[in-house]
C-alpha cells in the first residue's frame, strides 16, 4: 500500500475554489477501485494550508488515478490557487486502520 500525504499552501482569496476542485477530485478518487483513504484536511489555525492524506492499494492505483479526469481538473486548476508548488511525501504502510 502506498501512502500520498500533499500538503498545500493556497491564496487567501482563493480557499473557496480550491475546496470545490479538491472536493470534486475527494468524491471521484473514493470511487476508485485502487483507493482506500482520500481525505482533505484544512490547517484550523491557517485555514491557507491544506494537506491531502491519500492511501492507494499499490504504485498502479496511483498511476491509473493520475490519468483520470477528475485528477487532471484538480492538478489543473489548482495551480492558479498556490502560492507555492505543493510538496508531498510517499510512504510504505507499515501498520494501517482503515
Amino acid at each position: 500500500m502506498k501512502v500520498i500525504i500533499v500538503y498545500i499552501d493556497i491564496k487567501p482569496e482563493c480557499i473557496e475554489d480550491f475546496k470545490k476542485v479538491t472536493v470534486y477530485n475527494h468524491v471521484n478518487s473514493v470511487k476508485e477501485e485502487g483507493n482506500i483513504r482520500f481525505d482533505v484536511l484544512q490547517n484550523k489555525d491557517d485555514p491557507t494550508k491544506f494537506v491531502l492524506y491519500e492511501a492507494w492499494k499499490d504504485d498502479a492505483a496511483l498511476d491509473l488515478h493520475k490519468t483520470t479526469e477528475h485528477y487532471l481538473k484538480w492538478n489543473t486548476e489548482m495551480l492558479t490557487h498556490v502560492t507555492k508548488p505543493r510538496s508531498r511525501d510517499v510512504y510504505d504502510a507499515v501498520a494501517f486502520t482503515n
